[in-house]
């Protein structure tokens, strides 16, 4: 992996992205796909949409959100508490005794989530769930007025964002949902231009490399940019659950490592031969790949895709993923690189004459 790749994948982790609130990290995306695409725009949702190749050359999107959950300021009580929502699916045990911050137009202002100490538990609340709205945020203010001067209603809230490297090519850190997914699309178009330029040939297809928004909130981004750029063709990138490590029943979720490589994925909610597509590429150039079935429209940005317009042949290429949803998320940089890599293969290799009507 190149290091400024490297780079922009590491500031992407560190920089806010709660659905709705995605501007930070999409100023991100375009400073560093621009120089390599053709073309980048940003449309009135907040997708970017990044296009090179052959405008007369069949459409492909490829879609990787670049949204994650979150919380959103709803008061500020007379003691200087801020209480919030959620953004997203929360387990709120996650958030427990947790350093937060909230994204202000001045900078980050930090914060604290916890609860009573367990000296002070009875009998009953001990053997209780804590809900969301016995949680608040704690700034260190002293009354509603000094909180008010940091803080307003309407600001976005995250887990303290950090990129920590575990042991080989492990890292940890909250956002990788489904931040690894953005970059891997982005990071195919940067790739796809460098190989076109190398090899002084055309690309035949016309890429669309779109870092989607608000997904977490019902794949509302990925639904617009499919209404703009009118794909014959689109992959989704997300990520999706390791099952190598305790409690998870690989008999339902199938049998997934991190670091096993790309997630390629079968099942209604995907085009037979794009999946099959996918497959024989990984075999052609040597990248490991895993597969996955789904039996259900998918929980990501393949559901809308799929069935856009008169339909797009669909594809979903995963990235594994432990403890999803968490401030603790792990993921693999080789996983993330071997993902771009087959994403960069399917786009070199489609052309015209490809028809993916199953037949």
């Amino acid at each position: 992996m190149e290091s400024a790749s490297l780079d922009f994948f590491r500031s992407a982790i560190l920089t806010p992205s709660p659905s709705g609130y995605e501007q930070p990290i999409q100023r991100l995306v375009r400073d560093f796909i621009s120089p390599h695409a053709d073309q980048v725009r940003t449309d009135v949702h907040g997708n970017v949409i990044a296009s090179l190749g052959d405008p007369q050359g069949p459409r492909l999107l490829l879609a990787g959100h670049c949204d994650q959950i979150g919380m959103l300021v709803t008061n500020i009580d007379d003691n200087g508490f801020v209480y919030a929502q959620t953004i997203g699916g929360w387990d709120p045990q996650q958030l427990i005794g947790q350093a937060m911050s909230i994204w202000t137009d001045n900078g980050p202002v930090p914060a604290v989530i916890s609860r009573k100490p367990i000296h002070l538990l009875n009998e009953n609340e001990r053997k209780q769930v804590v809900m969301l709205e016995q949680m608040w945020l704690d700034i260190g203010a002293k009354d509603k007025a000094e909180a008010s001067s940091q803080v307003r209603v309407g600001d976005c809230v995250t887990l303290n964002l950090q990129y920590r490297p575990l042991l080989g090519k492990l890292v940890s850190g909250p956002g990788m949902d489904n931040k690894t997914g953005m970059w891997t699309v982005i990071e195919a178009l940067r790739r796809t231009a460098q190989q076109i330029k190398q090899q002084a040939q055309p690309l035949t297809c016309h890429l669309h490399s779109v870092s989607t928004v608000q997904e977490e909130i019902g794949l509302r981004g990925a639904q617009t940019a499919a209404g703009s750029v009118k794909p014959h063709v689109a992959i989704a990138v997300d990520v999706t659950h390791a099952s190598d490590c305790p409690t998870i029943d690989k008999n339902q979720q199938g049998d997934i490592k991190i670091g096993g490589g790309p997630v390629i994925y079968r099942g209604p909610n995907m085009n037979p031969i794009v999946s099959q597509r996918l497959v024989d590429l990984a075999k052609q150039h040597a990248i490991p790949y895993q597969m996955a079935a789904s039996g259900r429209a998918t929980p990501n940005d393949a559901n809308v895709l799929q069935i856009h317009g008169g339909g797009v042949a669909t594809g979903l290429v995963a990235i594994p993923n432990r403890y999803m949803h968490s401030a603790v998320e792990v993921i693999s940089l080789d996983d993330i690189h071997h993902v771009a890599e087959l994403l960069t293969k399917f786009t070199l290799s489609l052309t015209p004459g490809c028809d993916f009507t199953p037949l």
